[in-house]
């Protein structure tokens, strides 16, 4: 078996009497996308710079690409994107890249001509436009933490670690961070990234940790959760609002335990012993117009639900799509 690109054994970080994380161990396979989720203030942040030793764990030990994590070696394998976005702002773009490739030791046409590649990979240099001439205070919001993904990315690291990496984003940009995503995996890299966007663990994660006040919830492979949660689960999608007796239907504690309600989609746990076909007939019974009802594995969302609770997480959409 391959060395793992990641292995934690039994960290703990306190802070006075705070405890951002707590007997942490998990292991993360060589050439996988893996998710760090858990709602705001988990401890996935502190985890992550615990692995990067910007902060040095109280307890427990880390070994990053086969060494410990200490070994300054091993921070020109790995890219990092920070929560905490920081450019120059007053800096033109092209030079800010420059810098940050010196300090993974680029140097010259070969700092150039990666910049220029990954410029043009996402679409910050057209034939119209060359934003790397711009400074960086000229660019929106998303194209500035474009660029700080392209800063991360430089040197072209065996190890990508991203904080949040689509936190704010418009449709379009987060699309363009995710195709990234992908083609590093493709690529043979390791990619980890924090968020609480349950639909983007779900559709690009190989495996997942969930994170809850600083203690591990659940870790695994995507699939190997959610069929470890069963498969009691029923997406329904309606056109048009539930009526009154749609909703009846589906306060029927006999047929259904748990409804996620989204307006036109529904995420339904089936009661102990009930039988989804009289479930549909209900429904259908009551002149509903449905687009989809299907038997599915539970979503992420529904899991980090019934594990964790609703606080500080976001389903965007569910991951039955």
């Amino acid at each position: 078996m391959p060395e793992p690109a990641i292995e934690i054994r039994g960290i703990a970080k306190r802070y006075a009497a705070h405890v951002a994380v707590k007997d942490l161990s998990l292991v993360v396979p060589r050439g996988t996308v893996y998710g760090l989720l858990g709602p705001n203030g988990a401890g996935k942040t502190t985890t992550i710079r615990m692995i990067l030793d910007i902060i040095e764990p109280d307890t427990g030990t880390i070994n990053v690409l086969g060494s410990s994590h200490r070994d300054r070696a091993i921070q020109d394998r790995v890219g990092y994107l920070p929560e905490e976005r920081g450019l120059y702002k007053k800096m033109q773009v092209r030079r800010v890249l420059k810098f940050l490739g010196e300090l993974k030791g680029l140097r010259g046409r070969d700092a150039d001509a990666r910049i220029d590649d990954w410029l043009e990979r996402l679409g910050l240099r057209t034939a119209e436009k060359d934003w790397g001439l711009a400074k960086v205070d000229e660019l929106s919001r998303g194209m500035q933490q474009k660029v700080q993904f392209i800063g991360a990315l430089l040197h072209d690291p065996e190890l990508v670690i991203l904080d949040e990496p689509f936190s704010g984003l418009d449709p379009v940009n987060a699309q363009a961070l995710k195709d990234t995503v992908v083609d590093l995996k493709r690529r043979g890299k390791t990619v980890i990234f924090s968020t609480h966007l349950m639909d983007n663990a779900e559709r690009l994660c190989d495996a997942v940790c969930i994170i809850a006040h600083g203690e591990k919830v659940l870790d695994g492979a995507i699939g190997t959760v959610k069929a470890s949660h069963g498969d009691r689960s029923i997406a329904l999608a309606l056109d048009g609002a539930a009526s009154p007796a749609v909703q009846q239907v589906l306060a029927d504690r006999s047929l259904v335990a748990e409804v996620d309600d989204q307006n036109l989609y529904y995420e339904l746990e089936l009661a102990p012993g009930a039988d989804p076909s009289v479930l549909l007939r209900k429904l259908v019974e009551t002149g509903a117009a449905i687009r989809r009802f299907e038997r599915v594995q539970p979503s992420l969302h529904s899991i980090f639900l019934e594990r964790v609770g609703a606080t500080g997480v976001e389903a965007g959409m569910s991951g039955h799509g």
